[in-house]
């Protein structure tokens, strides 16, 4: 057996583990390509003949992934296809562009609070949530800065 082959048996486990922690399956068998890959990009029609999935499938994973800020698109000049990399910092983008999840998140909890009434058991279980979202939101921006510091 080969290393590479083993890289990509070991790429398979780690989709596997995102997929039981909650990531869809064509998704998470994208990311494990982005996070094992030896070149600097890939395309969608690379991702797809690697995994033997439909264009359809990787192109929805990778708006996915997209979306969450783990990869982006690059320049290709002179290539009619999108090249994709895994962003240099992804872990951290991830936890930052979730902020965005957390203020649609805030917004609705306001929208359900306005709509309950004090005393209610759903009033306060939407209080309790939208405070936790405050401080999650007032906690991030120290903890990726220490997170760059120790990193950096």
């Amino acid at each position: 057996m080969n290393d590479r082959h083993e890289q990509w048996q070991a790429a398979e486990r780690l989709a596997l583990t995102l997929i039981e922690g909650g990531l869809q399956r064509m998704s998470a068998r994208t990311l494990a390509i982005f996070l094992f890959t030896d070149q600097d990009s890939v395309t969608a029609g690379e991702i797809a003949e690697r995994l033997k999935a439909s264009a359809g499938s990787v192109s929805g994973s990778i708006k996915s992934l997209l979306t969450v800020g783990l990869i982006e698109r690059l320049p290709s000049p002179g290539s009619r296809r999108e090249h994709y990399r895994l962003r240099d910092d992804a872990w951290a983008t991830l936890f930052t562009s979730q902020n965005t999840v957390i203020q649609t998140m805030l917004q609705a909890t306001a929208a359900g609070i306005t709509a309950t009434k004090e005393g209610d058991p759903a009033h306060q279980r939407l209080t309790q949530m939208r405070a936790f979202h405050e401080f999650l939101l007032g906690e991030l921006p120290a903890l990726l800065d220490r997170w760059h510091r120790q990193s950096g």
